[in-house]
């Protein structure tokens, strides 16, 4: 696994910071750093960050969670196949979508919205039809 060392990564904060990690771990996630209320994981030649969130206002709403994190990944068979119980139906279902990516919605900690995606033009069913 290559640690990525340019772009841009999610900070996401959860109310239980310790039964996020699983979650992320069942993606296919690992943990690569951080230590207390900050944790860094890598998979699939992503990184994400995740932080404890605080208390009052700055809890994570589970109802109505303002938060989402977007996974662009050729892998996106590979890790539905991963958390089919998560994957949110109807409408998260694992399909090509009409903005161009291939996709599929995962229901994650706190209710976070989890969408993982690649490019469809970029999927091997693509490079067989134009083959």
């Amino acid at each position: 696994m290559t640690i990525p060392t340019v772009g841009a990564f999610a900070i996401i904060p959860s109310n239980d910071l310790a039964a996020a990690v699983p979650f992320w771990e069942r993606l296919g996630f690992a943990r690569t750093g951080g230590e207390g209320q900050y944790i860094i994981m890598t998979g699939w030649d992503c990184e994400l960050h995740l932080t404890q969130a605080g208390e009052g206002p700055w809890r994570v709403s589970e109802q109505n969670n303002p938060f989402g994190v977007f996974i662009r990944t050729p892998h996106v068979d590979a890790i539905a196949a991963r958390v089919d119980d998560l994957i949110i139906r109807p409408g998260g279902i694992l399909r090509h979508r009409e903005w161009g990516l291939y996709e599929v919605g995962i229901s994650g900690p706190d209710g976070l919205l989890v969408r993982i995606g690649w490019p469809s033009r970029l999927t091997p069913e693509s490079a067989d039809a134009a083959g």
